[in-house]
This record gives C-alpha cells, structure tokens and sequence, in this order.
C-alpha cells in the first residue's frame, strides 16, 4: 500500500444543462468539474478552498462516491473505486466517512442520538455498539446523558459533535468535512475546530476539510488545494501558499479575508 489514501486521476463531472435544454432531443451538458489531479497522503489534513460555485463540495462527493464521476479515476488504498456499485462499495465506507455542513438535516429528527451513532455500527456488523457509542460520545465531549437525546433538543455544536462521533465511532481512516463549521457561532466553531485538530492527533486520521473560509483553513490544514471554476489552479503546503500565493485569484481570496493572529489558542 503506498503513502496515499486518496488518488484522484484526471477527475471531471457533468450534469445536463437543463436551462438550454432543446424542445427535441438531450440537455447539453455543463461540466462541474475539469481533470481533477489530486493526491492525498495518510496522515494529511488538507484544506479544499474556494469561491462559491468552484465545485469543491461535488469534489468531496465524488471522492466519497456518493456520486459517480463521468470521467477519470477515484483510488482508495490504491483500489479503482470509480465506478463500484453501492453493495461494493459498502464494506468500504467505514474506511471514509463525511461530516456534513448541516447536522441538523443528517441526523434523522426520529432518532435519539444512541441511534444516530450506533445505527451505521450495526450497519457494518459491529460487536460491543453501546460500548463504541459511549467511547465515541467521550472523544467528542459529550456525556453519557445525550444518548437519550434527540437532534431539535441539542445546540448547533452540539448536534455537529454528533455528526462527528457518528462518523468516527466506525474507526475510519479518513474523513471529509464539509463546511461543518459554516453554520455556527465563532465560540462553537473554535470548540468544534480545536476537537478536529485533537481526533485527528489522538485517532490517526487523514482529514479533508472544505470551507470557503481561508482564516479557518490555515490554522487546521497542512496543505491547501485552491478550486475555480472546477479546475485546480494551485495547491501547495499551507504556509507557503499563504506567504507566496501563485494564482490571481489565490491573491483575490487571501486579500478578501481577514486571516487571524497565527499565536491565538482556540479555547
């Protein structure tokens, strides 16, 4: 097995256009996304940026295969994911799972949280779920009471928390996070940001978190792969892209942002 989890190779996806769509015959299609390249080493945390629209969320999706590329490659531990049907694809996905940008639309509103968690154990055959389910419910900082809970009775941090002791209680090597952090108060986001940094450490995890927000990106991510327009234009080691941006519009981001004070300690 070599040094990357992820391998993505010559990547693109499309959709019908159906606002140009002809009285007779099929909608011309709009690519998303253009000869994606991209490797993600074991043990990176890379940090997916760009405007809205440059496509970096379908990027996710598609590296996840809750999509199906319409052309290039998705290697996972080396292995040609591409175009796995979904019960081939099953025994894999407790090796990569995805936090959502809204925890409220991902947690089913019928569940407590127990169920929530422990519902994609059984899934995957797990022995030992109410164990799994409390050590999950302490990596996120949560007690043993919120098992109890259902999502509309917890806060936004709280229900993200869940979100992602749901995705770490299967043992994955890899997690995408997308805008998970977008939709919170700045308190709850230096809460649930610094949690990330600490699983990441504590667990091994490979991690890709998506955001539009540069000055969150460069205190979490060790490289960061800049999208326009479906198309990488650069991607390089955090610090360097930060003191030496490349791209015109690498520029524009950066001078858009107001980037943090590097020495400030997330609480």
């Amino acid at each position: 097995m070599g040094d990357n989890i992820f391998q993505i190779c010559n990547l693109s996806f499309d959709v019908s256009d159906m606002s140009r769509k002809p009285i007779i015959g099929a909608a011309p299609k709009l690519q998303i996304l253009k000869d994606i390249t991209i490797n993600i080493k074991r043990g990176d945390v890379v940090g997916i940026v760009g405007g809205s629209g440059s496509g970096k969320s379908t990027l996710g999706r598609l590296m996840l295969r809750l999509l199906e590329p319409s052309r290039g490659k998705v290697y996972f531990n080396d292995l040609d994911i591409t175009h796995l049907t979904e019960s081939q694809l099953r025994p894999l996905r407790r090796k990569f799972q995805m936090i959502f940008q809204d925890p409220m639309s991902s947690l089913n509103p019928r569940h407590r949280v127990s169920g929530i968690i422990g519902g994609p154990l059984k899934l995957q055959g797990f022995q030992n779920i109410d164990t799994l389910i409390n050590q999950a419910l302490d990596h996120v900082g949560l007690s043993l009471d919120f098992k109890s809970r259902y999502p509309h009775e917890l806060s936004g941090g709280q229900r993200q928390r869940v979100g992602i002791a749901r995705a770490i209680a299967l043992r994955p090597d890899f997690i995408l996070a997308d805008e998970i952090v977008s939709g919170l108060d700045v308190s709850s986001q230096a809460q649930v940001l610094s949690l990330l940094q600490n699983l990441v450490t504590e667990l091994g995890l490979t991690l890709v978190f998506i955001s539009h927000d540069l000055s969150v990106v460069r205190r979490l991510c060790d490289k960061i792969i800049v999208l326009q327009d479906g198309e990488v234009i650069e991607q390089e080691k955090a610090n360097k892209l930060f003191e030496e941006p490349k791209h015109a519009y690498t520029k524009e981001l950066l001078s858009a942002i107001p980037l943090p004070d590097l020495a400030q300690i997330w609480e």
